[in-house]
């Protein structure tokens, strides 16, 4: 009987001491109320339950309960239970003062890097859920392969031959969560086998630099010309991060003889390239440009993330890695650290055709956006020149020479943030590409597309 009461009571952690059960008991409970422990309202096990747990007569808890409701710890009320008394609040620790909201919030944002976030397709996901979760066999929720779920791996494989030409098979694939994660595991290993520098393009991101300078590696930014970035001669680098089908932020992408030449450099000093294909299903105005991989599976690594197909914050990356570096960096971790179950999920959006969806459906949102804007700049600022359209979620708005700075705090009268092209400049870099916004069309919500728009119009020179 007293089993069968446990299991159906409620859990409550107590540890009655005194020279007495009962008065142990009552002045454990009444200490759990004094010190916020138990918050007013909460409910408490029946005696029976509580007797049951503890291992004392149900008369003990039934006389420490009636104590503490005399007291006004406690109240008692027939069909509801034991609760905490409301008056017992005063006793509790004082809550730290909720911290005042930051006034620098914009309403309007156009910062790059991030897709409409109410655009994630609730719906479909939670139907893959729902045929992930039923189809799930039992050992899919152990520890697994540290390469990440099978299910998820074959997915993919299939998935980036046939978008991107990756030629991927699914035992060279390895689940992260996110293109940082794999960066950083990617660093690690290059650290570990003796590189010193990792070379990068002359524009994009601070967060990625920093993360490479913690795992032991420096970054060396490549020339850039007219045509883009210089990646065909790495000088000493030990390996090499590219953008090659659409570089961030500047748009651009990495020229076919350039392509060429920085695999040539991998193959004759054993560089590495890591490649970050960050948008890659998105493009518009000219036929996809394909995986730089493919030119040389033995010397490239493929990066990719669902963060601007679906959302960022459901954290899965994955790297196609070449045999030969694969022991090395699952050494370093590999892929245990993404949910099974998003694994699971992902592989079904896949292989159900969900996910091919929702890229064409956001293709088309965007694009109609991006030409929204161009149209919108033809009008009412003719004088700025839009370039890196032809593919992504950004573009790049040239500004007259010395007025980044100036059409910034202009934003920020509107309401808007977004972000000028000088962020993004590798602090090596001496000679900038000049004075520009990079803005990113993709971020805002639908409903409030037209009034950031116009919020950007209003802050142009």
């Amino acid at each position: 009987m007293a089993e069968r009461w446990a299991t159906f009571g409620i859990d409550l952690h107590l540890d009655p001491r005194g020279p007495g059960l009962r008065r142990g008991l009552t002045d454990a409970l009444r200490e759990a109320v004094r010190g916020g422990r138990l918050a007013p309202g909460t409910r408490l096990p029946s005696s029976r339950s509580l007797a049951a747990d503890l291992g004392i007569a149900r008369n003990t808890v039934a006389d420490a309960y009636a104590d503490l409701v005399a007291e006004g710890w406690l109240t008692a009320r027939q069909g509801s239970g034991t609760r905490v008394a409301d008056r017992a609040a005063p006793g509790r620790p004082a809550a730290a003062p909720t911290p005042r909201r930051t006034p620098g919030r914009l309403p309007y944002s156009l910062m790059p890097g991030t897709p409409d976030l109410a655009s994630f397709p609730r719906a479909a996901w939670l139907r893959a859920t729902r045929r992930a979760l039923a189809a799930a066999p039992h050992d899919a929720f152990g520890y697994g392969d540290p390469r990440g779920r099978p299910e998820l791996r074959e997915a993919l494989a299939g998935y980036l031959s046939r978008v991107r030409g990756v030629r991927a098979d699914p035992e060279h694939v390895v689940v992260c969560s996110g293109f940082a994660h794999g960066l950083r595991l990617l660093c690690e290993v290059l650290r570990a086998r003796g590189a010193r520098t990792l070379a990068v393009e002359p524009y994009g991101l601070d967060v990625h630099w920093a993360l490479v300078r913690r795992a032991g590696l420096e970054t060396v930014p490549l020339a850039r010309d007219d045509l883009g970035t210089r990646a065909g001669d790495p000088g000493d680098a030990d390996a090499v991060l590219l953008n090659p089908a659409h570089q961030f932020p500047l748009g651009g992408a990495l020229r076919p003889e350039r392509r060429a030449a920085v695999v040539e450099w991998a193959r004759r000093t054993g560089g590495l390239i890591l490649e970050d294909d960050y948008d890659g299903e998105f493009r518009y105005d000219r036929q996809p440009v394909g995986a730089l991989q493919d030119l040389d599976p033995g010397r490239v690594v493929y990066l990719g993330t669902a963060s601007k197909s679906l959302a960022p914050g459901l954290r899965l990356g994955w790297m196609v890695v070449p045999p030969w570096l694969l022991p090395d960096v699952l050494a370093h971790g590999g892929g245990r650290t993404v949910s099974v179950v998003e694994q699971l999920v992902l592989a079904e959006f896949l292989s159900s055709g969900a996910h091919d969806r929702q890229v064409r459906a956001a293709r088309l949102r965007y694009r109609r956006r991006r030409d929204a804007l161009v149209r919108a700049l033809a009008e009412r600022a003719p004088h700025v020149r839009v370039t890196g359209i032809a593919a992504g979620l950004h573009a790049v708005l040239e500004l007259p020479p010395g007025t980044e700075q100036a059409v910034q705090r202009a934003a920020v009268w509107q309401g808007l943030a977004v972000k000028g092209l000088d962020f993004f400049r590798h602090p090596g870099v001496t000679d900038p590409a000049g004075d520009a916004l990079v803005v990113g069309y993709a971020t805002p919500p639908d409903h409030a597309w037209n009034g950031t728009l116009e919020a950007l119009l209003r802050a142009l020179p």
